[in-house]
């Protein structure tokens, strides 16, 4: 860890801070697409042709609340990462950390772009891309916080195994991708493509075909739930597929971590159980979410501890990869002596 770094605890603290008003920002994202009120607000950056800081808090009713705070949370964390990207570029001495500060910058104000286009281009997938790079900025703000934090530097002491990392990476990628898929079955704007779990309409895997479909949706139009089509089941067969291997990365992790020799980061151990709790608390709440027809506070509360797992799966990984390099570096200078007095 940087001198600068050790000696600034309040830049530690304010990156932490960043991160947790991302998240919260997240959620806030969750509960607009949730709850449909995308467009309560349809003009941008105004709102209503008032400057977006002067709308009269009177007005601020239904659905144009959660939307108009959205974009109240969304400029403070704007600013907020501006102040973090000059902080860590005049006190931070690793080169690395102050451009993963300038590259925080950039994607949020591409997030910022992304919002406003998708309220004036009403385009879904612009809507989809906006919620994963808001994954991928908390992502980059969890990384930066830990590199300022004492847990970065103690980790060099310690030792890992590659296969435990490379779990530990596949599980976050899983992850994401998870986060991704449902951020596109949100963005869908309907009922969800089915309704029962742990089986789809009575199956394993549903039958999809032209005959099977329009029985489905005849079954659907008599509960007035809206039509669906093949491809919308098919995602959401890929959204609970790919849970299950999360599941199975993240178990296997924890399970790596029990059984390990080595004295793997205390940080990483607790961070392990705490992903597997976590792990079964998504799984409850994509249960939930499913039973209740995507009700807006279960869902956003599924997208806010799908954040969380990302942000765990990240930390893990970083410091992860931080012990590997350490370890090779050490390895090389070790094996250095030896090389020499060979050729000698």
């Amino acid at each position: 860890m940087s001198a600068a770094a050790q000696s600034n605890p309040r830049l530690r603290r304010f990156a932490w801070l960043l991160a947790a008003l991302t998240l919260f920002l997240i959620c806030s994202g969750g509960m607009v697409t949730s709850k449909g009120v995308g467009l309560a607000v349809p003009d941008w950056p105004t709102t209503f042709g008032y400057n977006m800081f002067l709308f009269p808090v009177s007005q601020w009713v239904g659905g144009i609340f959660f939307e108009h705070t959205h974009r109240l949370i969304a400029s403070t964390v704007g600013f907020l990462t501006v102040a973090l990207a000059v902080w860590l570029w005049c006190a931070e001495s690793r080169r690395w950390l102050r451009w993963t500060g300038v590259v925080a910058l950039g994607a949020v104000i591409l997030q910022g772009v992304l919002g406003g286009l998708r309220v004036t281009m009403l385009k879904d997938e612009i809507g989809i891309f906006h919620a994963c790079l808001a994954q991928a900025f908390f992502a980059l703000l969890i990384l930066i916080a830990l590199a300022l934090s004492q847990t970065w530097r103690s980790a060099a002491m310690s030792s890992v195994r590659s296969s435990a990392a490379w779990i530990a990476i596949a599980a976050t990628a899983l992850i994401y991708l998870q986060l991704g898929l449902g951020a596109t079955m949100r963005h869908q704007h309907r009922d969800l493509a089915i309704l029962d779990f742990p089986a789809a309409y009575g199956k394993p895997i549903p039958n999809v075909s032209a005959d099977a479909l329009a029985a489905i949706n005849q079954w659907r139009e008599a509960r007035a739930f809206s039509e669906v089509a093949a491809g919308e089941i098919r995602l959401q067969m890929t959204h609970r597929f790919v849970a299950l291997l999360i599941a199975v990365a993240v178990i296997t992790y924890w399970f790596s971590m029990r059984r390990r020799i080595e004295p793997a980061p205390s940080f990483v151990r607790t961070l392990s159980t705490w992903w597997v709790l976590l792990l079964a608390l998504q799984i409850t709440l994509g249960a939930w979410t499913i039973w209740s027809n995507k009700a807006a506070d279960v869902a956003t509360t599924h997208v806010a501890v799908g954040a969380t797992m990302l942000a765990f799966g990240v930390a893990i990984s970083a410091v992860m990869l931080r012990c590997r390099r350490i370890q090779e570096v050490i390895e090389q200078r070790e094996a250095a002596p030896v090389v020499e007095r060979v050729h000698a």
